[in-house]
């Protein structure tokens, strides 16, 4: 059983303050994500918890016991960096077995270890080659392999499949997931890939300028983002400032019965593409023009003007013959309202349920 405890860790760097009193607990076997923009801290809380950098305050624990005064090289992790970091000089075998033989392990017990860690990440038979003989995937699979041969008790990776082309990321991800399932390891990813983290992680950190902005399960990230930096760091969201007034959630021209609870400076309403639609004119419906339309393949986006300036995007059916200039008609089936930034509630309007009092045109002059 492996658990690691971050109590209000810090980092500065002069007057920058690149980790901000971070609080996290890993469960043993946990997949752990640090999810952010570059610069948000997420890099250096990884090499605290590896031991290459040290805490200004607070306190690192594996299995209950502070590790912030631990050499690397004793704690019970290891580390796959970004950059593969392997040894031209040495073959395969060479760089996988360099640990073990800094733990002058007996020669039998180095061959049998490093064929197995191999063979784990599928490299059994490429022993005798040398980095600069290896593709960019099997050189990070070597990496990897480097590391589980050392038997952490942590796994730490540092974004290591960002310089690998998109089908080989998608590839390694899903063997690497597979690998810490079968060894039961608790792992924590950096990366700035939100797909890389909601395909991998078990919970997601989403970091902001040092500071943790939320820890949750993928599918909570994205369904209801804690504050409006994950939420328009996740996904696609059309964020709308918005007002209450008479009962309702006015934001451009759209008119939501709902009234958010308590006071606040600003109120954001938050739309996720998917959870709007295009339908036929009609009370229930505010009406629009196409200003693009995005193919993503399995999806197609619509961008859709309301009103004089207000866009919204709306998912399309992959069957829905709209195009760029066409009058819509786009109802709203869920959203989400922040108050001041965070403080978020849902508001679901079920499509049996929604009439002219939930969501109208806004009214025009008499």
């Amino acid at each position: 059983m492996t658990t690691l405890t971050l109590r209000n860790l810090s980092r500065r760097f002069g007057t920058t303050l690149a980790v901000d009193r971070v609080d996290l607990d890993v469960a043993d076997g946990e997949f752990i994500c640090l999810l952010g923009p570059s610069g948000c801290g997420k890099s250096t809380a990884l090499r605290m918890i590896a031991g290459f950098d040290t805490p200004d305050d607070g306190d690192i624990l594996i299995d209950g016991a502070s590790t912030v005064d631990v050499p690397p090289n004793r704690r019970a992790t290891s580390m796959v960096f970004q950059s593969h970091a392997l040894w031209s000089h040495m073959n395969v075998f060479g760089n996988v077995a360099f640990g073990l033989q800094l733990r002058h392990l007996p020669r039998n017990e180095i061959t049998r270890k490093v064929s197995e860690a191999l063979e784990l990440v599928g490299l059994s038979g490429l022993e005798k080659r040398r980095p600069g003989q290896l593709s960019g995937g099997q050189q990070q699979r070597v990496a990897l392999a480097r590391s589980l041969v050392l038997e952490p008790k942590i796994l730490l990776l540092d974004e290591p499949f960002s310089s690998l082309d998109a089908h080989l990321r998608i590839r390694l991800r899903d063997e690497l997931k597979a690998i810490q399932r079968r060894l039961g390891l608790t792992t924590v990813f950096v990366t700035h890939d939100q797909e890389e983290a909601m395909s991998l992680a078990d919970r997601i950190v989403v970091m902001n300028r040092g500071a943790v902005e939320q820890v949750a399960p993928p599918g909570t990230v994205y369904n209801l983002p804690a504050t409006l930096f994950a939420a328009g760091f996740i996904g696609t969201m059309t964020m709308l400032p918005a007002r209450a007034e008479s009962g309702q959630l006015a934001a451009g021209p759209l008119r939501l019965p709902f009234l958010p609870r308590g006071e606040a400076k600003q109120w954001t309403l938050a739309l996720r593409p998917e959870d709007c639609e295009l339908s036929a004119p009609g009370a229930s419906s505010i009406s629009g023009t196409v200003d693009r339309i995005v193919d993503l393949g399995s999806t197609r986006i619509a961008t859709v003007t309301l009103g004089n300036d207000t866009t919204v995007k709306v998912q399309l059916g992959r069957r829905q013959l709209t195009r760029q200039g066409d009058s819509v008609d786009v109802v709203v089936n869920r959203a989400l309202v922040y108050r001041d930034g965070s403080d978020v509630e849902e508001i679901n309007f079920a499509p049996a349920a929604r009439t002219a009092a939930q969501l109208s045109r806004e009214e025009e002059p008499a």
